[in-house]
């Protein structure tokens, strides 16, 4: 296990070079494969955007393929790459060359949940395959674990070749049940974290979907992503007063966003973000969080998605929606 504090994380200005003609806004998936290349998924002009470790610009896929509300991206032992838009209720399997060769769901179609389209609320059962899905994660042998979470609420477990196993969840605050499954990741000691967002905390199941045990003390969490010490980094939205919890009730004072480090038994190590979202490292609305091979972060955000719901206030102008966190001795 790393000693956390050994390291400090400094983020590079002016890592991402955009070639000239692209654009994004949000950056709501982000992953890194066997060479340390970053995988961005982005909304506003939704792609996939490559880049070297440095930030010198690759290639782009998938133009034209996406909805404009992508939500995660993961890549897979052997560098394949998987990216779930929610708006077109798909999971969808890529090659190395940018091929796609599985789609999970059926473009277009939800399942039914009761969801009315805007309000969690409205979630009155648990479903199939999917509404409104929201992230993807991959067992050591090859299944996937998918959470569906905006319109559902659910995890679903899929062979590697895209046969459903099983799925388990319903809408609520009790063991097993979410309000918003968000993130996700399989661990290699067999278990299934999950990121339950709106209720303030991250369950935690064994590889079949039985309830272990759960973590109460992060915020919002939107994504996970466990590191090869096995060191757990957690992306936490922020909460404005007046909002409301669905477990932990009304808020009645700001908490800003940030990032946690936990380590395997989910004590925290460190927290890292400030009150000022718009500042060099912090981070406005983090959504996506991955570590490559050196122990650097990169954070992707989805700023103008969440401040448009009200999610974290007035939006600062030029606000940053991709960082690199370089890890370095302290």
């Amino acid at each position: 296990m790393a000693n956390l504090a050994d390291y400090n994380f400094q983020a590079v200005a002016g890592w991402e070079r955009l070639p000239e003609g692209f654009h994004h806004r949000d950056v709501c998936g982000v992953a890194t494969d066997s060479q340390d290349r970053v995988y961005v998924l982005t909304r506003g002009e939704p792609r996939i955007i490559i880049y070297e470790k440095d930030g010198t610009f690759l290639t782009s896929w998938a133009e034209g393929l996406f909805t404009n509300r992508t939500h995660a991206i993961r890549i897979g032992p052997d560098d394949s790459v998987y990216c779930v838009d929610d708006g077109d209720h798909t999971v969808r399997k890529f090659n190395t060359d940018g091929s796609c060769v599985l789609t999970l769901g059926t473009p277009g179609q939800a399942s039914d949940t009761g969801f009315d389209g805007a309000a969690l609320e409205s979630i009155t059962r648990g479903g199939p395959p999917f509404n409104r899905p929201t992230c993807v994660a991959i067992a050591g042998n090859g299944d996937l674990y998918i959470s569906d979470g905006y319109g559902n609420a659910r995890v679903h477990r899929f062979t590697k070749g895209g046969e459903l196993i099983r799925s388990w969840g319903e809408p609520g605050t009790g063991p097993g049940q979410f309000n918003l499954p968000h993130g996700i990741w399989c661990t290699d000691d067999g278990r299934v974290l999950v990121a339950d967002r709106e209720n303030d905390r991250i369950q935690i199941f064994d590889v079949e979907g039985k309830y272990l045990s759960e973590w109460t003390h992060v915020q919002r969490p939107t994504d996970i992503f466990v590191d090869s010490d096995g060191l757990i980094y957690v992306t936490e939205l922020a909460w404005l007063e007046g909002q409301k919890s669905f477990r932990n009730g009304p808020i009645s004072e700001k908490a800003h966003s940030r990032l946690s480090i936990l380590d395997s038994d989910g004590r925290k190590l460190a927290q890292i973000g400030t009150a000022d979202g718009a500042a060099r490292g912090s981070f406005w609305a983090p959504h996506t969080v991955c570590v490559d091979s050196h122990g650097d972060l990169y954070v992707g955000e989805v700023c103008y998605s969440f401040s448009g719901m009200g999610g974290s206030g007035t939006l600062p102008e030029g606000i940053h929606t991709l960082q690199k966190l370089a890890r370095t001795k302290a």
